[in-house]
């Protein structure tokens, strides 16, 4: 066998590009009162990680990267529950770029033998965010008629497959054929392609022009607007994320009032943190997850290469979730 690889941890030096990751060297850190010491096996990589390293949200410490999973190392004074060698995910912490990170004992969330660690780590913060929109945000039901922007990645695929369980009718936006073929293939009823799609004309011909109940999007930009203006009188909008360009909040917020919709831009991170709702939502989560409610793990990267995970995210080159792996 070879050698084990040195420890290593990414950090961000400025808000910017992804000339701004760092790799260095990692010491192993004593676990103070109430934290774990977590080994990675596999670190999830989301659409968050990017905003913290362009500076749109703050990241306390500089390291990115908001979900991963590992084994337990060391224990913390006071930490009870877990156990020195246990298999843990958690969620909604940021400082998981690293080969090792302090958790907060309650974070972590001992995995069944039946999730495997990558498909934890590319899942939970998804299914975390879907079970939120699908539930908290909007019951979603068997009357439900749903539009997903990006339906082909990581979030949309896990939103698409359990809305479908839910009884919905989804109906997907993509900007390739191979993501339509791939919306399809995880339940979308019917597929919008291409970015400069008229998203409103063409839901209005799959709904008989009634429009859809419920809009989730994750792209921003000029696509929001798309996707508000495809949505019924009375009906509700969801806005989680900004892939495609800044959300253009006022413009978006006029046409949601205009049209008498619900205009949301719910959090999934501000959710979790409490940590009543995180331990409850997990439980619902890992549990389909033990059912094979998961995403396609769309490409693994060596964690001292996250740089080329983020630019292949933002270029919108990747289907499915991407994971680094130390």
């Amino acid at each position: 066998m070879g050698a084990q690889p040195p420890d290593i941890v990414v950090t961000v030096a400025a808000p910017g590009g992804v000339d701004q990751l760092r790799v260095t060297p990692q010491a192993a850190q004593t676990p103070g009162a109430g934290e774990v010491r977590l080994r990675h096996d596999a670190i999830g990589v989301n659409f968050v990680d990017t905003y913290h390293r362009r500076g749109l949200y703050p990241l306390p410490g500089g390291v990115p990267g908001v979900e991963g999973v590992g084994v337990i190392e060391a224990l913390g004074d006071g930490v009870i529950g877990l156990a020195v060698g246990q298999r843990v995910a958690y969620a909604g912490v940021a400082g998981g770029y690293a080969s090792t990170r302090l958790l907060p004992a309650g974070r972590a969330l001992p995995l069944p033998d039946t999730v495997s660690s990558p498909v934890a780590a590319a899942s939970l913060l998804r299914g975390l965010t879907a079970e939120m929109l699908l539930t908290a945000t909007y019951p979603v039901g068997p009357d439900t008629v749903l539009l997903v922007s990006a339906a082909a990645g990581g979030l949309g695929i896990m939103i698409t497959r359990w809305a479908r369980r839910l009884g919905a009718r989804v109906i997907g936006t993509t900007s390739t054929a191979e993501k339509a073929a791939l919306a399809r293939h995880h339940g979308a009823d019917a597929v919008i392609l291409g970015r400069d799609a008229d998203v409103a004309a063409e839901v209005a011909a799959l709904t008989g022009g009634r429009g859809v109940d419920y809009a989730i999007d994750g792209v921003g930009g000029g696509t929001l607007l798309k996707v508000i203006a495809a949505t019924k009188a009375g009906g509700t909008v969801a806005s989680i994320g900004q892939a495609g360009g800044p959300v253009p909040a006022e413009a978006a917020e006029a046409l949601a009032q205009q049209r008498g919709l619900t205009f949301t831009r719910p959090s999934i991170l501000a959710r979790v943190a409490d940590l009543g709702t995180y331990h409850a939502a997990a439980t619902e989560v890992l549990a389909r997850l033990a059912q094979g409610l998961t995403v396609d793990i769309g490409g693994t990267y060596p964690l001292a290469e996250a740089a080329r995970a983020h630019t292949a995210l933002e270029a919108g080159r990747t289907t499915g979730a991407l994971l680094l792996v130390p």
